[in-house]
């Protein structure tokens, strides 16, 4: 006979929002995520650009693209 006092480890369940890539209910310990595996694919997703910040480039004042000092032409 098994002793049935030992609780059982469940994940901690994060009430309010869903996993931003799966839908899943998110976890604590990978908060806003459900779990290692959604959190991975997001790091992955920003390691390899697919979240890149697109950039402007500013005018001068006569409307003409500014030159980046830092950049050859």
């Amino acid at each position: 006979m098994t002793d049935m006092t030992d609780p059982i480890e469940t994940p901690e369940l994060q009430p309010g929002k869903p996993c931003p890539l799966c839908g899943k209910p998110s976890m604590q310990k990978y908060r806003p995520f459900c779990g290692k595996r959604c959190a991975d694919v997001d790091l992955n997703r920003w390691l390899s650009g697919v979240y890149a910040v697109p950039v402007e480039t500013d005018e001068d004042e006569d409307g003409t693209p500014g030159t980046d000092p830092d950049r050859p032409e």
